[in-house]
């Protein structure tokens, strides 16, 4: 089966940091662009960081460029986001997802396979 876990989420200050962990199983997952997306109460769905499955090359949204940073680690079939910095209104679950379009995963299209999300709060 596959699978696309999400962990590392919890409580933090504003200005604090968290990692979250995308763990995957059940498919190629060197083949495979992996993307972070948030989703906050009443809010739609964003696309937060994208990395390729290729050359490592990594996209993020405005809102969190200089401060998260998408990583990989295909040995372990996990990516990696680490933020900082955070900010109140970076609170949101995140999950992750697979895709084998790099340049259009970041949008939420043509995504294989969806995972289960982490919360994040941030209090101010």
């Amino acid at each position: 089966d596959v699978q696309l876990q999400a962990s590392g989420g919890g409580l933090v200050q504003a200005g604090g940091s968290l990692r979250l962990s995308c763990a995957a199983s059940g498919f190629t997952f060197d083949d495979y662009a992996i993307g972070w997306f948030r989703q906050a109460p009443g809010k739609e769905r964003e696309g937060v960081s994208c990395i390729s499955s290729s050359d490592g090359s990594t996209y993020y949204a405005d809102s969190v460029k200089g401060r998260f940073t998408i990583s990989r680690d295909n040995a372990k079939n996990t990516v990696y986001l680490q933020m900082n910095a955070l900010k109140a209104e970076d609170t949101a679950l995140y999950y992750c997802a697979a895709g084998s379009d790099y340049g259009t995963l970041y949008y939420g299209r043509d995504v294989d396979y969806w995972g289960q999300g982490t919360q994040v709060t941030v209090s101010s």
